[in-house]
């Protein structure tokens, strides 16, 4: 019985194999320019899955894009796939690509394979059987994310005891929790995600100069900032004393960029000296070694700043 998306993948791809052939066959993940392998049944390129591949020189980023055809059983006879730079790195001379998508029709990954010797012409005749696989797959995709992102916002509601008194954020036991079960997701689905470090420049300051109740007022309007700009997938911590944290969910480099200037922007207004780091969750780090490296960042800020001042 086949119980999720990464069993059908399995499945879908065993089958394949046995009825065509091909010595590589994958599903993999878009993400940016991170082509990244989430599923392979491979007998002579040594691939595996969690390997991460450049998207823009591969054969399935051409195939997306309608420069080539879903299969091609003598692939160096189309002028874009025998002018992709993987080709030059491996041996291709046939291929089969799909696309998956998700539920609003954006590209999620591909379903695709490679053999070093062409194929005979009569490939091209299973187009219908390819099609209905990979929309099996993203129906099966698209029904297991709806779902997790209903356990997701289960799990919010689940941890709301471990909230921080003063702030209502997180506490640092609900971040732990979370950023464990949001990697079970990352490492399942190829998800990207971004952690942000913040720490408060001036608390202690505020705290022995004004008054303790001056300096909550400092941590109340820090982690109002942050969560006023977080979605409701993120998770937004205040970890103990002046230090709080962001978990971006599902959010690339270039929005996770964007999301740190509105921070800083944000806590400005909010008259809060902070200093921040960022880091991406990328295959081969999980979230608590890439909030270890935020944190590395956000403490190469703090002490740019003091050099400042």
């Amino acid at each position: 019985m086949i119980n999720d998306f990464a069993e059908a993948s399995k499945a879908c791809l065993a089958f394949l194999h046995d009825r065509l052939g091909f010595q590589l066959w994958m599903v993999t993940r878009t993400e940016g320019d991170d082509w990244i392998v989430l599923s392979a049944l491979d007998e002579g390129y040594g691939i595996k899955p969690g390997q991460v591949f450049r998207w823009s020189d591969s054969f399935c980023s051409r195939m997306v894009q309608g420069q080539g055809p879903h299969i091609a059983p003598r692939s160096s006879d189309v002028a874009a796939y025998a002018a992709a730079p993987i080709g030059r790195r491996v041996e291709i001379g046939a291929y089969v690509g799909l696309p998956l998508t998700r539920a609003d029709g954006t590209l999620f990954g591909t379903l695709c394979a490679i053999d070093p010797s062409p194929q005979p012409r009569e490939l091209e005749h299973e187009q219908a059987l390819l099609k209905l696989m990979a929309d099996l797959l993203s129906g099966m995709l698209n029904a297991e994310l709806a779902a997790a992102d209903a356990k997701r916002r289960a799990e919010r509601a689940e941890l709301d005891a471990t909230r921080d008194e003063l702030t209502g954020l997180y506490n640092r036991r609900g971040w732990s929790l979370l950023l464990n079960r949001e990697e079970e997701r990352c490492k399942r689905y190829g998800h990207p995600a971004c952690v942000v470090s913040v720490d408060l420049d001036e608390l202690k300051f505020t705290n022995d100069t004004q008054g303790h109740s001056a300096g909550d007022a400092l941590l109340l309007r820090a982690g109002e900032a942050l969560a006023s700009l977080s979605r409701s997938s993120d998770v937004v911590a205040r970890l103990g004393g002046d230090e709080f944290a962001m978990l971006l969910v599902e959010c690339d480099f270039f929005d996770a960029q964007q999301m740190v200037q509105r921070l800083q922007e944000k806590l400005a207004l909010c008259d809060v000296r902070a200093s921040l780091g960022m880091a991406m969750r990328k295959p081969g780090y999980d979230l608590h070694e890439t909030f270890a490296m935020a944190d590395a960042e956000m403490y190469k800020a703090k002490r740019g700043r003091k050099l400042l001042n």
